[in-house]
């Protein structure tokens, strides 16, 4: 690149966690069970059920095989992003970083998306395509806890909440880098934070279960 000729190292790499950070934030706008709910279906997902345009509420609401368009649109935005990120970053180190930035920002277009009004969905869908996308045992802890929380409770939050916790944790376990670490605490506060209203059902034991089959509220 030309720019990379002109600038010192550190601030070429800057620019390129800058440019990374705003595209995978506009990819992780492209909110699933938005668009398959207000363009297809002609009725808004957050305005059923909890609200949240998120995979569990847009099945609860209108199930049928377009809930298939919400899991593929929502993994491959997160593909997406943190491959564009890593062509932007080249042959520079550090890539592993790259995907974890790049997919943090993902999920805060996921969650605050400009194009609908800053309201998304939690991001458990796709936090779990960059566990995925970073190590196979990172992906190995998220979601074999995950479902082994959610079909044994039928609780899908608490198998979410799992996934987060474990996120930091086995990312410092496999990699031992603070600046890895530090985006992986950020990016599981972003989703312990998203499903705080869940947390506290779950404490008051009000929390819904998940049930397989179509329930339109």
């Amino acid at each position: 690149m030309v720019l990379e000729g002109m600038m010192p190292p550190e601030a070429f790499a800057a620019l390129i966690f800058a440019a990374s950070a705003a595209i995978a934030y506009f990819c992780g706008c492209f909110n699933g069970a938005v668009i398959v709910s207000k363009y297809i279906l002609r009725d808004d997902v957050r305005t059923h059920g909890s609200g949240n345009a998120g995979l569990t509420n847009f099945y609860r609401t209108f199930g049928g095989p377009l809930t298939l368009a919400v899991i593929l649109t929502d993994m491959l935005k997160m593909v997406a992003a943190v491959e564009i990120g890593l062509l932007l970053l080249g042959n520079m180190p550090p890539d592993t970083l790259m995907k974890y930035w790049a997919g943090t920002f993902c999920l805060l277009g996921h969650m605050f998306p400009c194009m609908f009004g800053f309201k998304g969905g939690k991001g458990i869908l796709s936090g779990g395509t960059l566990c995925l996308l970073i190590d196979w045992r990172i992906a190995l802890v998220a979601w074999g806890g995950f479902l082994l929380f959610a079909l044994l409770t039928k609780y899908v939050s608490l198998g979410s909440c799992w996934s987060a916790f474990s996120f930091p944790v086995s990312s410092w376990l496999i990699f031992h880098d603070r600046y890895i670490l530090a985006v992986a605490v950020f990016n599981s506060a972003l989703v312990l934070w998203m499903h705080r209203a869940n947390i506290k059902r779950l404490l008051s034991g009000t929390e819904n279960k998940f049930h397989l089959h179509k329930k339109r509220q």
